[in-house]
């Protein structure tokens, strides 16, 4: 029996990729929750609530990893990180940013900054979620 995370974030302005990500997590099992936001303000309010004990853990459960889109309107991926520094999270979450972007200097960015775990490229699929599953929690893709 695989080890389920409780809950993946996934933080992408695109309502179809939302959509097609959130299917692929349902159908892979490996989350009891999946949270999809639309902007990384959203993904800021989600986040306060999950760290915040008076509110429902049901309704608000603090994620184990969130999948960050790089390219969004309002607040970028790297606008969002340096407001999610300000935030008292209480347990490591582990991050890997999505990108459509062909952009090498983002990759490396990514790899300097330590809030990020991983970089893929999207669409995400159920190997590159096993994939991510496999490196940084162990059982959860077995």
């Amino acid at each position: 029996m695989k080890q389920k995370l409780n809950c993946i974030l996934v933080i992408d302005d695109d309502e179809p990729t939302n959509f097609f990500t959130r299917m692929i997590l349902e159908d892979t099992g490996y989350a009891d929750h999946i949270m999809t936001v639309q902007s990384g303000q959203e993904a800021l309010e989600y986040l306060a609530k999950s760290e915040n004990p008076a509110c429902d853990e049901n309704l608000y459960p603090s994620p184990d990893l969130i999948f960050l889109d790089i390219n969004m309107p309002a607040m970028n991926g790297w606008e969002f990180l340096e407001e999610y520094r300000k935030i008292n999270v209480k347990h490591r979450i582990i991050m890997v940013m999505l990108t459509t972007s062909l952009f090498p200097e983002d990759k490396s960015k990514a790899e300097k900054t330590p809030e990020i775990s991983g970089f893929e490229n999207k669409p995400i699929t159920a190997e590159k979620i096993k994939a991510v599953l496999e490196k940084y929690f162990s059982n959860a893709a077995a």
